[in-house]
């Protein structure tokens, strides 16, 4: 892949995820971004991934605001995320397991780091904002049902959206690009 579809392909992606998140940011916890981000660094790798990734966090930021611990949660998660799925899918597709079990596996590792997201913020921003260990616990608790809510979407989400997205992204590169 060239440099200049390289560019092309990251900036329209990252454009695609902040879409995406503000179609369904009136709704907490419902989301595709981990889907899509997640497909995109396990087809396209590490690399590129990680670089969607922090291109999404900064325009994300631009679209709703520089919120400091969103910001922090948000350039530290996803990239790590990426970078995370970006192996994965390169051990995977070298791997002769079954393309059921590789999409099980997949969807089991989505929805641990769908709850460490909750619980990065749950530290993040108590730490931040100096809260004392009540506030602390509140913070969590209130936390626990959009968590909840992110699980199921993305327990859904992944499962069916995963195997569409990763195919069209192998015919998408197979047809020229």
């Amino acid at each position: 892949m060239t440099k200049t579809k390289d560019i092309a392909l990251i900036s329209i992606y990252s454009a695609l995820l902040v879409a995406a998140q503000y179609v369904l940011g009136f709704v907490a916890g419902i989301e595709l971004v981990t889907v899509m981000l997640l497909s995109f660094s396990y087809y396209f790798g590490p690399s590129r991934g990680a670089i969607v990734s922090v291109c999404f966090s900064l325009l994300r930021c631009l679209v709703w605001g520089f919120y400091p611990t969103v910001f922090i949660l948000y350039i530290t998660y996803y990239p790590l995320f990426a970078i995370a799925f970006g192996y994965i899918g390169k051990w995977l597709k070298l791997s002769n397991i079954n393309r059921g079990i590789k999409i099980v596996i997949v969807v089991i590792l989505a929805l641990i780091l769908t709850c460490i997201f909750t619980l990065l913020d749950d530290v993040i921003t108590p730490v931040f904002y100096g809260f004392n260990l009540n506030a602390t616990k509140a913070y969590f608790i209130s936390s626990l049902p959009t968590m909840l809510t992110q699980v199921i979407c993305n327990l859904i989400t992944v499962s069916i959206l995963f195997p569409i997205l990763t195919r069209l992204f192998k015919t998408v590169y197979k047809n020229g690009y």
